[in-house]
């Protein structure tokens, strides 16, 4: 009987520790979660995560006048004057079920291009996304003022800010051509236009409704992203950067189709 006991005491034993085995997994797999959680969220992303979205005194927005944002191309993702992120500018997450197969080609003409990176268009990668992406996203209506608003992309000198209730004049130019608190100027379309874009720091205010502001914002986002990895800035192998620019991509290609965010209020 003694000898029965102590074969119980020691399968229970046993037992025993394998329980507070799994209990110490699923404690470790249950911080873990809350350590992302907390540190790393769509509204305040970790940027030690996310490198590309760290700042420097040369990019970002920085607050001018009272009430409103100028923000550059090349800056942090678009803000509101509280500071909190549009919802235009937050990227959409894809599903845990999204499957992706990587396309050799692509992949092979960004690597070519990653290893001597650079705006010239010239190279296979960059002329693609420019013929595939930015293009037909900064293709308006006013083709003229189209080229304006990408060569204003391209030198990092364009400024998107909120329409105030008390709106500066229009400098040198007709409503016709800067359109209106009611007509988006790249359109021609009658919409209601809570932003204006400004090219350079000389000129005309530009009044442009949420789709057109939506895709000229997913196409700064791209260019900032790019300009990221020429300054050193992202820190990743070239599979994870590809995948990136792949998202960035298809923001573009999203907001062509004329599908955009409203911002929550």
């Amino acid at each position: 009987m003694v000898r029965e006991a102590n074969v119980k005491q020691a399968g229970a034993e046993k037992q025993l520790k394998e329980a507070q085995g799994k209990i110490d997994v699923l404690q470790a797999e249950v911080t873990a979660l809350k350590t992302l959680v907390l540190t790393s969220t769509p509204s305040s992303p970790n940027r030690q995560l996310h490198p590309q979205l760290q700042s420097s005194g040369s990019r970002g927005s920085h607050r001018r006048g009272a009430g409103h944002i100028r923000t550059n191309s090349v800056g942090a993702p678009f803000q509101t004057s509280s500071g909190k992120l549009e919802p235009s500018t937050v990227s959409i997450q894809s599903v845990a079920t999204e499957e992706r197969e990587m396309d050799s080609v692509l992949f092979a003409e960004f690597l070519l291009w990653r290893e001597h990176p650079g705006l010239d268009r010239s190279s296979a990668f960059l002329s693609r996304v420019y013929r595939e992406d930015i293009g037909p996203c900064l293709s308006f209506t006013r083709s003229e003022l189209s080229q304006l608003v990408q060569r204003a992309v391209e030198n990092n000198s364009l400024t998107i800010e909120p329409v105030a209730m008390s709106a500066l004049p229009l400098v040198k130019a007709s409503a016709l051509e800067c359109g209106g608190p009611k007509k988006c100027a790249l359109s021609g379309l009658s919409r209601v236009c809570q932003h204006r874009i400004k090219l350079g720091d000389k000129g005309s205010y530009y009044y442009i409704s949420p789709s057109s502001r939506a895709r000229i914002t997913a196409v700064c986002n791209f260019f900032t992203y790019i300009r990221y990895i020429l300054q050193g800035l992202v820190r990743q192998n070239a599979e994870q950067i590809f995948w990136e620019v792949m998202r960035l991509r298809r923001e573009m290609a999203v907001a062509k189709l004329g599908f955009y965010l409203t911002d929550q209020g």
